[in-house]
């Protein structure tokens, strides 16, 4: 009866994550009311649009449909790398952090309050962006619009967030993450078919296409290699001989990713580089030149964005991993690297190990983020999707797989446990 409910349980949570994305994408289809989508449409084909184009992907073109779910679960994210970098300064809540389920629920309590704040400057500037005197995407410039507008988004986006929240709770995978990962994934074929479409009227040859798609292939064949890509450090247990004696392993590893911080960099080198397009177009001064310098794709762009993404790659490993937490947890086991000291000095050699993959994890994502911008920028092609993208279908991709292998292992010892139960009673018996 247990493997069979532990079955059960599997479909029956990958069902109810399948409605919720299934409730989620038609959702992106319902427009906010007195919008003009054919000037939106103008908005996002032209040079404006680019500020709103990371948004755009993620949300899965519904930010360019103006629906109600247009902020996607954007302000969400951003709330939660804010807390978690506000929990690593300021010690009220870092302990918070650390009490226990009453601390983690004050902790999303706190993140839900911020998403609702930043998703409601952020519709502010959605609607002020469209609604340009000379071409207004709304009907009338009544308050009304803008009205409606932020009630539309903010909505939308905590609509989401409970998505999210209870795709996690009783789904299968991240909530989160597979709202963003579908959002992505939904551009996907209306890409294939515009490159398809270049070839058919001769702007690209067909060995061209064939070389974009291997290449795409290729990208998310090292993007998976280098996620489960580990450094390991060995550790050695105390009493190694009496462990060897009695059959069992005196050591094991301390498992060390190359890319610590994961898809954070690139989205706040991101969300840095817009935000003085942003500034221009939401005032009243003339920024074509700031505009023309910071376009995606250029040089200065590029350099810029790969500096962005070393540095948060080194800030935000600092945060996720404390050297010396792990030397202190290492001490009190009394376990010891090989050849290390413990305390200090192995704190030291741990920090040296993470300083030099966090190196190579931030040469990693410049190349998996700044290469497809360049070569997209530089032929032209109908690729939206980017390294980025790339990097968030993966990680949802592999973390979906891992859990449903735990389901599958449980239901597989749930299996051998009642057969050996059988065996026993069938002997007493």
């Amino acid at each position: 009866m247990a493997s069979l409910s532990n079955l059960a349980l599997l479909k029956k949570k990958i069902f109810f994550t399948i409605i919720i994305l299934i409730i989620y994408r038609l959702g992106t289809f319902v427009p906010i009311p007195g919008v003009d989508s054919e000037v939106v449409k103008d908005f996002f084909g032209g040079s404006k649009g680019d500020m709103f184009g990371m948004i755009n992907l993620f949300s899965g073109g519904a930010l360019e449909r103006m629906s109600v779910f247009a902020l996607n679960i954007m302000p969400y994210i951003t709330a939660s790398i804010i807390i978690q970098l506000a929990s690593s300064m300021y010690k009220s809540l870092e302990n918070l952090k650390k009490d226990g389920e009453y601390g983690r629920a004050k902790i999303n309590q706190y993140t839900r309050y911020l998403t609702i704040f930043l998703a409601f400057f952020q519709s502010i500037g959605v609607y002020y962006a469209l609604s340009n005197p000379s071409n207004s995407a709304f009907v009338s410039d009544s308050s009304i619009f803008m009205l409606t507008t932020i009630v539309s988004l903010v909505g939308g986006t905590v609509i989401l967030m409970w998505f999210g929240e209870r795709i996690t709770s009783s789904g299968i995978g991240n909530g989160i993450s597979l709202i963003i990962f579908v959002g992505i994934v939904s551009s996907l074929p209306s890409t294939v078919v515009q490159i398809f479409d270049l070839s058919r009227t001769g702007a690209y040859s067909f060995f061209v296409v064939v070389l974009i798609l291997a290449a795409f292939i290729g990208l998310v064949m090292f993007v998976c290699f280098i996620e489960k890509t580990f450094r390991k450090i060995r550790i050695q247990y105390p009493n190694a001989a009496m462990m060897r004696a009695s059959g069992m392993s005196d050591s094991s590893f301390l498992p060390l990713k190359i890319n610590m911080s994961g898809v954070i960099p690139p989205i706040f080198a991101s969300s840095i580089l817009m935000f003085p397009v942003a500034l221009v177009q939401f005032s009243a001064i003339e920024g074509d030149m700031i505009s023309s310098v910071l376009r995606r794709g250029g040089a200065l762009y590029v350099f810029i964005f790969s500096a962005l993404i070393m540095f948060f790659c080194y800030f935000y490993s600092s945060i996720v991993f404390n050297s010396n937490d792990v030397a202190s947890n290492l001490k009190k086991s009394n376990c010891f690297i090989l050849g290390v000291r413990p305390g200090k000095e192995t704190a030291h050699r741990i920090d040296t190990i993470v300083s030099r993959l966090t190196f190579l994890g931030s040469l990693y994502l410049i190349i998996v983020c700044s290469l497809p911008e360049f070569v997209v920028t530089k032929y032209s092609l109908p690729l939206y999707i980017g390294g980025t993208g790339v990097l968030i279908i993966v990680n949802v991709i592999m973390d979906l797989i891992n859990q449903i292998q735990s389901h599958l292992f449980a239901d597989k010892y749930g299996k051998g446990g009642n057969v050996t139960r059988k065996r026993k009673v069938r002997v007493r018996a």
